[in-house]
């Protein structure tokens, strides 16, 4: 009987480390990473914030019907300025200074008469649009040159890396004031297609300066992966370059490249706000850069109207910026979270 109840606890506790065995095994670096995102109360509370302002900026036209208010991307202004404003100028209606209305719940602005609340969520639609466009098409540029610089030893190698070397030498700040004009001439005489032509070109200016940093940070990943031996064997067997690129390092790549895209979406947004408030961004579209540059003359009678643009840049940047350092640390193999 004590023979029996021994193989039994015996039987169980083989059972119960082949279960913890198989419970770790299972796991991958990404799983344990996402892991210790999900227990991270920072990353999770920033993840619910940047969720949510995306959401809103999704839902602008739907948030804008519910409140009822009159908005058109071309001419975004109420449809009668006298009914809004008074005569120097100043909303008449909505706070800070007036009554709560459910027509502007977040007032209108000075001289222009559009609803705040209306070029809020359409500024930061813009914004999103132009930084996740930039972020992606940058991001895919940089780890196929990356990739292709690492993986090279030779010609390749060297033209990819002067020109990381060349555009990381050029401001692209300067490059924006030397094609904003040059757009802008281009296409005055068709509105339309200048308010095209304005996002385009802001979006092509930071994807032509952004890819290089993960460019680099991935061909010096490269560079010490295709030395190891399932790279070796990979090409011994003569297994094509295009899998062993895709296939054998790419995913091995996936932590400084999740890191990368979360530490540069912040950099991009606030980018993005500075070129529409130096006028280098689309004039076209609302955004909240240009929020700001259309309302520093008011900041001391109508500070509303500066601090709706500024906080929704400044909770969107933070959000971004401390759920990337979350990512970071949580794909970092030597942190114990």
């Amino acid at each position: 009987m004590v023979g029996q109840e021994t193989a039994l606890a015996h039987d169980e506790s083989v059972e119960d480390l082949h279960a913890v065995d198989k419970e770790i095994a299972g796991k991958s670096p990404t799983q344990i990473a996402f892991s210790r995102l999900r227990k991270d109360k920072v990353a999770v509370l920033c993840g619910v914030v940047i969720v949510l302002l995306v959401l809103v900026a999704v839902c602008a036209p739907l948030i804008t019907r519910l409140f009822d208010i009159y908005w058109n991307v071309s001419d975004p202004k109420a449809p009668n300025t006298t009914d809004v404003l008074d005569f120097d100028g100043y909303p008449k209606i909505g706070p800070p200074y007036h009554s709560f209305t459910w027509d502007h719940p977040l007032g209108v602005a000075p001289r222009k008469g559009y609803d705040n609340l209306a070029y809020l969520v359409y500024g930061l639609r813009t914004s999103l649009i132009v930084c996740v466009s930039a972020t992606v098409i940058s991001t895919i540029a940089g780890v196929v040159l990356g990739l292709v610089a690492g993986f090279s030893r030779g010609w390749l190698d060297r033209i990819i890396s002067f020109l990381t070397d060349l555009f990381l030498s050029f401001p692209y700040l300067l490059a924006m004031l030397a094609i904003a004009p040059i757009v802008t001439s281009r296409f005055s005489t068709d509105q339309d297609k200048l308010k095209y032509a304005q996002i385009g070109s802001l979006i092509g200016i930071l994807i032509i300066f952004g890819w290089m940093g993960l460019a680099r940070l991935i061909r010096g990943q490269v560079l010490s992966l295709r030395e190891r031996e399932f790279i070796l064997a990979a090409e011994v067997i003569g297994v094509p370059t295009r899998q062993i690129l895709f296939k054998e390092l790419l995913p091995n790549l996936v932590a400084p490249i999740v890191i990368s895209i979360s530490l540069g979406l912040p950099a991009f947004v606030a980018a993005e706000a500075g070129l529409s408030f130096l006028g280098l961004g689309p004039t076209g579209y609302p955004s909240l850069g240009k929020m700001v540059a259309d309302a520093a003359p008011y900041y001391a009678d109508y500070g509303l109207y500066l601090w709706l643009p500024v906080g929704a840049i400044a909770l969107l940047t933070l959000s971004l910026n401390l759920l990337g350092d979350s990512v970071r640390d949580a794909f970092d193999p030597r942190t114990r979270r």
